[in-house]
């Protein structure tokens, strides 16, 4: 069999190409404009490469029984790896994935393709207009990964956001952020105080080196009505090839100090990562 060679395909948000991984036969990287958006193994679905996303997964197993289903709402898709874990460890789960950029969604559709019975809707539509027509009390876990280039929307950062989140999510729901920063992290402090005007528990995940501001760096906020299970969650993450902290508590409110939260009309972005940040290789 030919080596799989990489395709590179002009979408809506610029340019977007899959890389082969030489170590895994059916594995793929997509990069779009040179930053890397999300690894899929079709052969095994529960390979997660990146350190967020095993993060994110730590979240989910730790959300009911193991292969409970689950309802579970993904705002943005990339290349759709975490639908496919959930599909792969918790059958018959049902999941609505949302991304506005409908080339992408093409290209993965074509070279990626889902396997049939995989419970997984997609919509390509932006993840903000279609969150507040979602049903409400509909999800049991709202999934956030949307970086228009390398930041976050600003749309996706407001209270109007997070209250159009908490509608969607059923009681005792946990919404869980993808997000990026580093010291003095004024847009991190922002959405820990913005999620926290909504939501009474919260938590955040990261490595030890980002919270203590040393480098940029991904960190996943979790906000519920519920307490965080936070011991299973530093349990899972501590066992990482990276190492996660969990903060929550009287840390995290230190961590978040005279922070307020931002409406729509001061909304921004997630900061521009430096050069070299989220780099392959």
């Amino acid at each position: 069999m030919d080596d799989p060679i990489p395709v590179e395909r002009a979408v809506d948000h610029g340019t977007a190409r899959l890389l082969p991984d030489i170590d895994r036969p059916r594995a793929w990287l997509l990069t779009v404009e040179g930053a890397p958006q999300s690894y899929v193994d079709l052969d095994d679905p529960t390979h997660l490469e990146f350190e967020y996303a095993r993060r994110l997964a730590h979240v989910l197993d730790g959300r009911a029984e193991e292969s409970e289903p689950l309802d579970v709402l993904h705002l943005g898709g990339g290349a759709l790896t975490l639908p496919r874990y959930v599909a792969a460890t918790r059958p018959g789960s049902r999941q609505d994935v949302v991304e506005a950029d409908r080339g992408l969604l093409s290209l993965v559709a074509e070279r990626l393709p889902l396997p049939s019975g995989s419970g997984i809707t997609v919509h390509a539509e932006d993840a903000r207009a279609w969150l507040e027509r979602a049903p409400e009390d509909s999800a049991d876990v709202l999934i956030a990964d949307v970086f228009g280039g390398s930041r976050v929307p600003a749309h996706l950062t407001s209270r109007e956001y997070a209250g159009a989140a908490d509608r969607a999510l059923r009681p005792g729901g946990v919404y869980a952020a993808n997000l990026a920063d580093s010291a003095p992290f004024a847009f991190l402090r922002s959405q820990l105080a913005t999620f926290a005007a909504v939501f009474p528990e919260l938590a955040l995940i990261a490595e030890p080196g980002v919270l203590r501001g040393r480098r940029f760096g991904n960190a996943v906020l979790l906000a519920s009505h519920t307490p965080i299970d936070v011991v299973g969650l530093a349990r899972r993450t501590a066992s990482d090839a990276f190492p996660a902290r969990v903060e929550y508590g009287d840390g995290l409110r230190r961590f978040m100090g005279g922070a307020r939260p931002v409406g729509d009309e001061d909304a921004t972005g997630s900061p521009e990562p430096p050069e070299g940040s989220f780099g392959i290789g």
